[in-house]
């Protein structure tokens, strides 16, 4: 049955690239420019697929750069081919006079291209501007030694190919100018290939991340794509403590609980988790997939963080997003239980920013309530 439907998803994304690469044949009036544009096209759709099968063997920049640029085409292609569909259909209903516009037309063809480029280039921007989103709550319990803990969220960094070790590093005085008590990075560290990860030593930029008591992880699906247990020894050898289905005590205060992602099938529920806890002290629980917040609600989670959404990361996405999940993004208290769902600081695919944002989380839990 899988094999079936990964034929059957191969024929959609080839019978679309076709329909595509035909419409803009058509468009481009001169011999030589439409066979400029096909090999331009056949080479960006085979570039992703080479990054993934023999990106390891090649140079590390030139397997960056073909990762760059085939996740990018993922994201262009999307948007060329929903401008082309709105083009058809509007010829084809004759609502406006556009057939010799958009047929062997360097003018039609040049306009389509900017278009999408211009949008595509405010989508980085917006993706490039990364957003400190602040939460105060509180929390209705004795929190031992300290009153106040301030934590500061990441998810979804997606490192390797696509976001490299120098993007990676301007983000961290985001990070560490904050002077959190903890940082908390809630899943997807690792963008589906550790290989680049250890080749380019990005421990050592990892390990620059501070906090007072310390950086802690969970895995998300992303880190399961890349092996599960090389991903795990990257974040151990980065500084960074993995919480895999456990639970540590920090400071006699408060309980960070670590899920494994759903990836796993085995992964313990809550209700085991939590079980030797004492309830009495805060709970706050890293989730890379925000499902059944039923189960967060009913086992009293005071504070959950989840990301895995990217809120879609780009329109039309978003609208999908919000039909798949409860609550796909941002803050919602459910029952006693607070719950924030990130959009992610990096992104997957092409570094696009559409209906959605980039963002770190900065979260001040006051304890006792507050009082």
């Amino acid at each position: 049955m899988r094999i079936v439907q990964i034929l059957t998803l191969l024929g959609v994304v080839l019978g679309a690239h076709g329909y595509l690469f035909h419409r803009l044949w058509f468009m481009i009036p001169s011999s030589p420019g439409r066979i400029v544009m096909l090999v331009a096209g056949i080479t960006v759709v085979l570039f992703p697929i080479l990054s993934l099968s023999v990106g390891n063997y090649l140079p590390q920049s030139l397997a960056a750069f073909m990762s760059r640029i085939g996740m990018s085409w993922i994201i262009v292609f999307l948007y060329l081919l929903l401008a082309v569909v709105l083009i058809d259909l509007v010829r084809v209903t004759h609502l406006l006079p556009i057939e010799k516009f958009f047929s062997g037309s360097w003018i039609g063809f040049l306009s389509l291209i900017t278009v999408i480029a211009f949008c595509l280039g405010l989508g980085y921007l917006h993706y490039a501007d990364k957003q400190r989103i602040e939460l105060s709550l509180g929390i209705p319990k004795e929190g031992g030694r300290i009153n106040t803990l301030k934590i500061v969220a990441i998810s979804d960094l997606h490192l390797g190919y696509g976001i490299g070790r120098e993007e990676f590093e301007r983000w961290l005085p985001l990070i560490n100018d904050e002077e959190a008590d903890v940082v908390l990075i809630v899943g997807d560290l690792v963008d589906s290939n550790t290989y680049p990860l250890f080749a380019r030593n990005f421990a050592e930029s990892v390990r620059k991340i501070r906090a007072k008591q310390g950086v802690y992880a969970v895995l998300g699906n992303h880190e399961y794509i890349g092996n599960a247990t090389k991903s795990a020894l990257f974040l151990q050898s980065a500084g960074i403590t993995l919480l895999r289905d456990s639970v540590i005590l920090i400071n006699d205060s408060f309980y960070l609980i670590g899920r494994d992602d759903r990836s796993n099938p085995g992964r313990k529920s809550i209700a085991e988790l939590i079980a030797p806890t004492d309830k009495t002290k805060p709970l706050i629980m890293l989730d890379h997939q925000p499902l059944n917040l039923n189960d967060t609600e009913k086992n009293r989670i005071d504070l959950q963080l989840s990301g895995h959404t990217h809120n879609g990361q780009i329109w039309p996405f978003t609208w999908v997003i919000a039909k798949l999940f409860e609550h796909p993004y941002g803050y919602l208290k459910k029952g006693d239980s607070h719950i924030y769902v990130t959009s992610g600081l990096g992104i997957w695919g092409g570094k696009f920013r559409i209906g959605s944002q980039s963002e770190y989380v900065v979260i001040h839990l006051n304890f006792d309530g507050g009082r």
